[in-house]
């Protein structure tokens, strides 16, 4: 089943957003777009949103989670977007309201049916292009529901909220202070640090 011929016109403004973005399009713009539109269906929130009632989590970086940018109106800037760096195209949208949950991802056969949806493609690549666009949402996605591991509230936080790490000094916004040995610390003088001090501060 092909996605309806209005549905596709609703879709080419987004299309043309997106690839403005990057200066082209590409099929993962084009998964991720797809894939935040079919998120705030699933959860009966109208997308792009005007107010911050959506949640998302990608599971990459990179056009992918661009697309999903486009679709949802989530952004980093705007903390409703949030990046869990699996190496997967692939997103959880959450209704910050409800907390009710649902993350999608390509079907497995996605490629192969894309394929088949673009008889008159050039190249594969275009074929993905164009296929991903004329796949209907049950063709081209998986999705189950889902309930987060860390508590939503936490993890939105509260405005205006700082600490002060006790080891380096520097502030720690959005509750994401660490309290260990009766010290508050930020993370990454907490051990958890994703990089290694090389030679003086400056």
């Amino acid at each position: 089943m092909l996605l309806s011929l209005s549905a596709m016109s609703d879709l080419e403004p987004l299309l043309a957003q997106a690839a403005a973005l990057h200066h082209h399009l590409c099929p993962r713009q084009v998964l991720g777009l797809r894939m935040g539109l079919y998120g705030g269906e699933l959860l009966g929130i109208a997308v792009p949103q005007s107010r911050r009632r959506l949640l998302t989590i990608v599971e990459t970086d990179g056009c992918g989670a661009d697309g999903v940018s486009v679709a949802t109106n989530c952004w980093v800037g705007q903390r409703t977007l949030r990046i869990v760096d699996y190496g997967k195209v692939a997103a959880t949208f959450i209704d910050t309201r409800t907390e009710t949950a649902v993350r999608l991802a390509p079907h497995p056969l996605s490629r192969e049916r894309a394929l088949a949806a673009a008889p008159d493609r050039d190249n594969r690549w275009q074929g993905y292009l164009l296929g991903y666009q004329r796949l209907s949402n049950e063709e081209l996605f998986v999705y189950q529901a889902v309930a987060l591991r860390a508590d939503l509230r936490r993890l939105i936080s509260r405005a205006g909220w700082r600490a002060t790490c006790a080891a380096c000094g520097e502030e720690i916004i959005n509750e994401r202070e660490i309290a260990l040995n009766g010290r508050v610390l930020c993370r990454a003088c907490a051990g958890e640090a994703y990089y290694d001090t090389v030679g003086s501060e400056q």
